[in-house]
C-alpha cells in the first residue's frame, strides 16, 4: 500500500479544489485550532458560560451564512456536507408516491436519494442538459407539471463547471406551485447564489467555496417548505416530547453540533466576504483560461464543455488514455487533479465519457499562472509520450 506524507505532498500543486479546497486560508486554520479551546462547551445544552459561549459562536455563524444566501438564521440548517443537505431535503420534502425531477448532470448525492425514492414508488423523471440553455430549459418544461412534488437542480456541474438556467427552472416552478432544490456545491462562494434567484432550499457544502473544513454544510431554506426529518433526536429544545421538535432549525439539527467545523465554516464566509467573490471567480477562471488556451495546442487531447458559462473548472482526456492512469501520472509529476467519474455517472452519460471518465482541473484563489503552465508542459509531455 502506497503511503502519502508531507514529503510527497510538500511539492505537489493541488488543482482538486471542486472536491475540497486546499490549502485553508490562514484565518480558517486559526478559527479550527482555537476552537476546541474556545468553544468547548456544548451549544443549546446547559445553562453554564461554556455551553452559552459556544452557542453565542453558533448563532453568529447561522447569522453570517444567512446573510449570504439572504435567508433567515432559524432557516439556515448546519450539516455535514452538501450530500447530507441534499438527502434532508430531497427525501423531507418527496414522498413515495410524488413525482421528481432531476436534471442530467446532477451527482451522485441528488441521483441517488432520487433512485431511492423510485424504489419506493415515486417517479423520477430526468431532465436532459442539452447545448444550449434554451433546449434545457425546454426539456424541464416538457417534465414540470402541476402533479410534480419537487425538483432538483445543480447550479453548476462538478464535471465540467456549467452553470446551470437556475433562475429560469425556479420561475417554472413557482409558477406551478413546485419546490425547487438546488445543489450549490460547486457555486457556492464562487457565483452570487441567494434564495433571491428563486429556490426554495440551497444546499452546499462548507468544504469547497466557502473554505471551511471538512465535515461541514449549509441547508438554507426560504421557509416555504418544512421538510420531514430523516433524523430524530436530541436538539435541547422541547426535551420533554418524544415527538420532534417542530421549530426551525433544532427540528434539522439533531445531536451535537460541530462546533469546530462551524467556527471553521464561518471564518471561511468572512474569508470570500474579505477577498471578495467577484475577484476569486476572476483569478480562478483567468488560471482556466490559460489552461484551455495551452490544451487547446496540444495534440490529442479533448476537452468537455457544453454550454457558455462555466464555474472554474475544466474536464479533458488524452485520447486513448485512461483518466485515472493520467491523472496518477499527473501525481507522480508533482500535480493533484482528479481522474475517473467524480461520482457523477448521469453527467458523464450525458456527455459520453462513460465508463473512463475525465481529469477534471479545479484552480483555487491560492494557485499561481505559473502553476498552471508547468501542469500544461506535463499534459504535454504525457500526451507525445504516453505514460
Amino acid at each position: 500500500m502506497r503511503t502519502v506524507n508531507s514529503a510527497n505532498t510538500a511539492n505537489c500543486v493541488y488543482f482538486d479544489n471542486a472536491a475540497t479546497t486546499y490549502p485553508k486560508p490562514p484565518s480558517v486554520v486559526r478559527a479550527t485550532a482555537e476552537a476546541p479551546v474556545e468553544y468547548g462547551g456544548n451549544p443549546g445544552r446547559s445553562g453554564h458560560a461554556y455551553s452559552y459561549n459556544a452557542a453565542a459562536m453558533v448563532y453568529d455563524a447561522r447569522s453570517t451564512a444567512a446573510r449570504m444566501f439572504k435567508s433567515e438564521p432559524e432557516n439556515t440548517i448546519f450539516t455535514s456536507n452538501c450530500t447530507h443537505s441534499l438527502n434532508l431535503a430531497i427525501k423531507g420534502i418527496v414522498k413515495p408516491h410524488d413525482r421528481l425531477v432531476i436534471s442530467s448532470m446532477e451527482h451522485n448525492s441528488v441521483a441517488r436519494p432520487a433512485y431511492a425514492l423510485s424504489k419506493a414508488g415515486a417517479a423520477v423523471d430526468v431532465a436532459t442538459v442539452g447545448k444550449t440553455d434554451e433546449e434545457t430549459l425546454n426539456n424541464f418544461r416538457k417534465l414540470i407539471t402541476l402533479d410534480t412534488r419537487c425538483v432538483v437542480c445543480t447550479a453548476a456541474s462538478n464535471v465540467t463547471g456549467r452553470i446551470m438556467p437556475i433562475r429560469e427552472i425556479a420561475e417554472m416552478c413557482r409558477g406551478l406551485g413546485v419546490c425547487f432544490i438546488v445543489d450549490g456545491a460547486q457555486a457556492c462562494g464562487i457565483i452570487p447564489l441567494s434564495l433571491s434567484d428563486g429556490m426554495n432550499f440551497i444546499c452546499t457544502a462548507g468544504h469547497k467555496g466557502l473554505y471551511g473544513v471538512t465535515g461541514t454544510g449549509l441547508l438554507i431554506s426560504d421557509g416555504k417548505y418544512v421538510p420531514d426529518t430523516i433524523i430524530e433526536g436530541g436538539t435541547g429544545a422541547t426535551s420533554a416530547e418524544l415527538e420532534q421538535t417542530g421549530f426551525m432549525p433544532e427540528r434539522m439539527e439533531s445531536g451535537t453540533l460541530n462546533t469546530v467545523g462551524i467556527a471553521s465554516l464561518k471564518a471561511g464566509i468572512d474569508y470570500v466576504g474579505s477577498y471578495g467573490m467577484d475577484d476569486i471567480f476572476s483569478h480562478e477562471q483567468s488560471l482556466c483560461e490559460i489552461f484551455l488556451d495551452g490544451l487547446s495546442s496540444i495534440d490529442n487531447v479533448t476537452v468537455y464543455r457544453n454550454g457558455n458559462h462555466f464555474v472554474p473548472i475544466v474536464s479533458f482526456n488524452i485520447d486513448g488514455l485512461p483518466s485515472s492512469a493520467v491523472s496518477e501520472a499527473l501525481s507522480q509529476r508533482g500535480f493533484a487533479l482528479r481522474g475517473g467519474l467524480h461520482c457523477a455517472p448521469l453527467a458523464h452519460k450525458t456527455l459520453g465519457t462513460l465508463p473512463e471518465g475525465t481529469v477534471r482541473f479545479s484552480p483555487s484563489v491560492f494557485n499561481a499562472e505559473s502553476d498552471v503552465r508547468k501542469l500544461l508542459q506535463e499534459v504535454k509531455k504525457i500526451s507525445k509520450d504516453g505514460l
